[in-house]
């Protein structure tokens, strides 16, 4: 007997239930679904054996395994019978069940696998059609996941992107994605095109792609869409190689055709007028609506005006074409000298099916020709002579001097800070504040006098027949006339000038000489402050040279490792403990010998090279940190940042990268700024600075009190630390006034509970005063000057030790 609890329980279950004893295996009782899924009654199904209903021979076996245990509990596929004769495939699951009274029974799950046969027959045929679909068309396929697993690619994909045996075969996606970027020509751009489309799931569009094997692909990405999100990505490639040059050479046909400056007509066969371009209407100075069903031969006569087109014919069966002068009759009655081109286009019998003409008036050309002429002796912008002509004119002016002896002045003139106008106002507002500059140049030269404009903002005058002092006499009314203000749409501002001044036959023997010499000193003027003139004297060249060759050797020492850092002390004043060094840049050179920071730094700067050597600098100091730190005696190691380096895009990845790299603790890297980075863009700054606050490191004011010095700044960025320039440490303790401003910037510096430190300190009584003043800390000779890292230990040693003497 079933208990009732049990037979209530297999009612419920949405599968069809067999309950089997497992002596004869006959069924013991069935479920509601066992009656529909058979189509038999319960009555029908009670008492039958399940090898009837389960014919197969191999459920004979299967049965054996369950009685024998095997089978327990594990699913197999069979075919049962239902009542009209017909049988399903279904999912069997047997499961043994002992019942209170000891009684053992089996519980035969069977599930109808009908529906899912069929969705999978259904799946293979889209498959098979999806699969037939891919390879038909003409467009080559590649579908992925969202992670770039690539799931399906054609033959027609392969086939374009030219891939190997081994790629098709191999399913190697990262090989795959390589072989394509390899592929295209514009590899970078192609990349960052790819890195876009991965980070954005819902992208779809269409580009170009040109590949090294000469095709032109138009891809169009779409995203794969389940269920409202996106699961993947399929890329279509069609080869638009030949559409791409057909198009480029209708487009370019039709751009000839209609921007050409030539006057261009087509006729047919019977020589009547079908289609004429722009110019064409323009030169003959009729519409194209009565251009249009005129007689081409009526256009034009012979130069003494006597008919052309039995000429023209002639050529057409000589040569094909015509070509030569010709007399064209306009709309308007007057006619014009032209130079024609007339073509004959013949089809397979050689019968003239079409004509195109060519023709131009001569008159434009002698213009154009004038203006070429003009455009090759003048600037474009200003009409001032430019430096071909300025040659010619000088040219000749030296001839002279060289035959009677005498003398001339060539000034060159730079225009100061124009780029601020440029930046502020636009480039178009500069170019008519040029054209300005030259009439106002032009107003202080004689006829005789020459005024060249070289390009940009720079000038270049010929004075002629001029002496020093007459030169004198002209760079002064240049820059009179200069600073007078400048009016322009509403607009009011000052333009200065720097000049300097070469003579001849002193300063040069040739125009290119004098200039470069006018040149020099005009860049003596600049970096004396601008606004003046200033005649070339030989030792600028000296000068000049003696900096060209400091910066090569200054860039052919940091290749060759020639540069090292040198280590000062930075010590507390309270306990004498060095608490940190800064790291200072020393230069030796095999022909200079040792060079002061004071003299290449300066040039580092002006040249850029700073950016470089600071590189250098912040990743040696970095590295040598890093080994004092893993040798237990960790220290904060201080490095200065120049202005330039600062403002470089990457400077914080790189105090990152230099961190990562080595290993240090952020923070015992303190990076050193002057006052003048924090103000030229405070918000950059700011933003900056909050990066670098953000990866630990510490931040400090170099030479405070000698720049800008802003308790709005102090307040407003993450600074840690102030350091006292020496200038005011120098006078201590005898000035005053330094006495003062120190005390007054030790106080504001603990009053924002920043750390503040004095540099230059080479005295005990400089070191007392900081000390009863409540300075932090302090560095310089009486500590230490800078030395090598395996000096340190010992400087450090022999400064602790000198610290606890008594003073």
């Amino acid at each position: 007997m079933i208990p009732t609890l049990l037979g209530e329980l297999i009612e419920g279950l949405p599968d069809a239930i067999w309950i089997v004893a497992p002596r004869d295996l006959r069924i013991l009782a069935v479920n509601i679904a066992a009656e529909q899924l058979l189509g038999m009654p319960r009555e029908a199904l009670v008492g039958q054996a399940v090898t009837n209903l389960t014919p197969a021979p191999e459920d004979l076996y299967f049965w054996d395994d369950v009685a024998a245990g095997h089978a327990q509990g594990i699913g197999s596929e069979t075919r049962v019978l239902r009542g009209d004769g017909s049988s399903l495939q279904v999912e069997r699951r047997v499961s043994p069940l002992r019942l209170d009274g000891g009684q053992q029974i089996y519980v035969v799950n069977l599930r109808d696998l009908t529906p899912l046969r069929q969705v999978e027959d259904r799946l293979e045929l889209v498959l098979a059609e999806m699969q037939a679909t891919l390879e038909s068309t003409v467009d080559g396929i590649l579908a992925c996941s969202l992670a770039g697993v690539v799931t399906v690619c054609n033959r027609r994909f392969a086939e374009l992107w030219d891939l190997p045996p081994t790629l098709r075969i191999a399913h190697n996606d990262q090989a795959l994605y390589a072989h394509m970027a390899q592929a295209v020509v514009h590899t970078a751009a192609y990349r960052r095109r790819m890195q876009h489309i991965t980070t954005t799931p819902l992208y779809q569009g269409t580009d170009t792609l040109v590949l090294h094997n000469g095709r032109i692909l138009e891809r169009v990405t779409r995203p794969q869409i389940s269920q409202g999100r996106a699961i993947g990505r399929v890329y279509s490639f069609r080869d638009i190689t030949e559409r791409v040059e057909s198009e480029a050479q209708l487009q370019l046909a039709g751009k000839v055709f209609e921007s050409s400056l030539d006057a261009i007509f087509i006729a047919d066969a019977q020589h009547h007028v079908v289609a004429v371009n722009p110019g064409c209407e323009r030169l003959s100075r009729s519409p194209e609506l009565r251009l249009l069903g005129q007689m081409a031969p009526d256009l034009f006569k012979d130069v003494d005006g006597t008919p052309l087109f039995s000429r023209v014919q002639l050529g057409w069966q000589r040569e094909g074409h015509w070509d030569g002068e010709a007399l064209h009759q306009r709309g308007d009655g007057s006619s014009c000298v032209v130079h024609l081109s007339w073509v004959a286009l013949r089809d397979g019998q050689g019968q003239v099916t079409q004509s195109i003409g060519f023709f131009k008036d001569l008159t434009e050309k002698k213009a154009s020709h004038e203006r070429i002429e003009q455009l090759a002796y003048s600037d474009v912008l200003t009409g001032l002579p430019n430096r071909l002509m300025l040659s010619q004119r000088v040219d000749f002016a030296l001839r002279l001097a060289d035959r009677d002896g005498g003398e001339f002045a060539i000034l060159f003139i730079d225009l100061d800070r124009f780029k601020n106008i440029n930046d502020s106002l636009g480039h178009l507002f500069g170019d008519r504040v040029l054209v300005e500059v030259g009439q106002r140049l032009l107003g202080c030269l004689r006829q005789v006098d020459t005024l060249c404009r070289l390009g940009g903002d720079e000038f270049v005058m010929y004075v002629h027949q001029a002496d020093a002092e007459g030169a004198k006499m002209v760079a002064q009314r240049v820059l009179q006339s200069l600073e007078q203000p400048f009016h322009l749409d509403d607009v009011d501002f000052s333009v200065g000038c720097s000049i300097g001044v070469a003579m001849f036959p002193a300063d040069g023997r040739t125009l290119d000489d004098m200039i470069k010499s006018a040149d020099t000193a005009m860049n003596r003027v600049k970096e004396r402050g601008r606004g003046n003139f200033r005649f070339y004297q030989p030792q600028m060249n000296v000068a000049l040279l003696s900096r060209m060759k400091m910066e090569h050797r200054m860039r052919q020492a940091m290749e060759g490792g020639r540069f090292r850092l040198y280590y000062q002390p930075q010590v507390c004043l309270n306990t004498g403990v060095v608490l940190g060094v800064e790291a200072l840049i020393r230069w030796f050179d095999v022909e200079l010998g040792s060079v002061p920071p004071g003299n290449f730094i300066p040039l580092a700067e002006e040249s850029g090279y700073i950016v470089t050597i600071g590189a250098w600098v912040l990743n040696e100091a970095v590295r040598q940190a890093a080994v004092w730190q893993a040798q237990g005696c960790a220290r904060t190691v201080s490095v200065n940042v120049s202005s330039l380096q600062f403002q470089q895009a990457d400077f914080v990845e790189r105090v990152a990268s230099a961190l990562q790299n080595s290993g240090l603790d952020p923070a015992s890297l303190e990076l050193e700024l002057t006052e003048s980075i924090l103000v030229q863009d405070a918000d950059e700054a700011l933003a900056r600075l909050q990066a670098l606050a953000a990866l630990g490191v510490v931040l400090s004011i170099d030479d405070f009190g000698t720049g800008y010095s802003s308790l709005a700044y102090l307040k407003k960025f993450p600074i840690h630390k102030l350091k006292i320039d020496r200038s005011f440490i120098r006078g201590l303790p005898a000035d005053e006034s330094d006495q003062a401003i120190v005390s007054a910037i030790i106080q504001m510096g603990r009053a924002l509970k920043l750390t503040v430190i004095a540099e230059g300190v080479e005295t005990t009584a400089q070191r007392d005063l900081l000390q009863r003043m409540h300075c932090d800390q302090y560095q310089g000779f009486l500590c230490s000057p800078g030395v090598p890292s395996e000096d340190l230990e010992n400087v450090i040693g022999l400064a602790m030790g000198r610290y606890a003497e008594p003073s």
